[in-house]
């Protein structure tokens, strides 16, 4: 009678997993999207409780469950990307990683121009980079 031997085998923090035990990207990426908007609207409740209007130039206030939505959306599209990447690009995380930049820098844009004040201009700024810092790291780690 002979018995086979399993050696486990053990990964590093941070070193890719084998491509057979990976969770599909949208898993990771749909969960990220909720967190992310979920800090994104309790940052912004707290900053409009703190003072911060969030009104463009038409006076016009951005609601507190508009952030939770379109911070949904656009993490969704960010998942849609890095879904797309992981099948089509030659280096699917840096490409991923160079592009969810770049469109995180434009996404300050509107902030910046369309008539926002200093203090809510800096906020919207700051959420964006927050939902960022939450979904790409999460969707890079698996692609």
């Amino acid at each position: 009678m002979s018995t086979t031997m399993q050696i486990p085998t053990r990964t590093t923090p941070g070193a890719p997993t084998p491509a057979a035990e990976r969770q599909p990207v949208w898993r990771h990426g749909v969960a990220a999207a909720v967190v992310a908007s979920v800090a994104t609207t309790v940052l912004a409740a707290t900053a409009s409780a703190a003072g911060v209007s969030f009104a463009g130039s038409t006076g016009a206030s951005i609601p507190i469950a508009g952030f939770a939505q379109l911070t949904l959306v656009f993490s969704l599209l960010g998942v849609g990307i890095a879904a797309v990447m992981a099948r089509k690009a030659r280096r699917p995380r840096a490409t991923f990683v160079r592009t969810v930049v770049t469109l995180t820098a434009l996404s300050f844009v509107p902030d910046l121009t369309f008539g926002f004040d200093a203090g809510s201009a800096a906020t919207l700024i700051m959420l964006h980079t927050v939902a960022a810092a939450i979904v790409v790291p999460t969707l890079a780690r698996r692609l």
